[in-house]
């Protein structure tokens, strides 16, 4: 298998909704661009599980408190 030689900017992640508030998963459309690419940005339909999106917002607040150009919102 060849190694993935690819480099994804990640825009951002739009229109992330459940169907309610107890919702176990969510979806919506992760928006990237093609390092070095002049082709517009890709939009992909994606599903999250509530736990990833738990372990995403765990890992990237250590890594935001870290960073000393971050100012936490009051």
């Amino acid at each position: 298998m060849s190694a993935m030689t690819d480099e994804w900017e990640f825009l951002t992640l739009r229109g992330l909704a459940a169907t309610d508030e107890r919702a176990d998963e969510f979806t919506g459309t992760l928006v990237i661009h093609r390092v070095g690419s002049p082709e517009p940005v890709e939009s992909v339909a994606v599903r999250v599980k509530r736990s990833v999106l738990a372990e995403i917002h765990e890992h990237l607040g250590r890594l935001l408190a870290r960073s000393t150009a971050f100012k936490r919102r009051k």
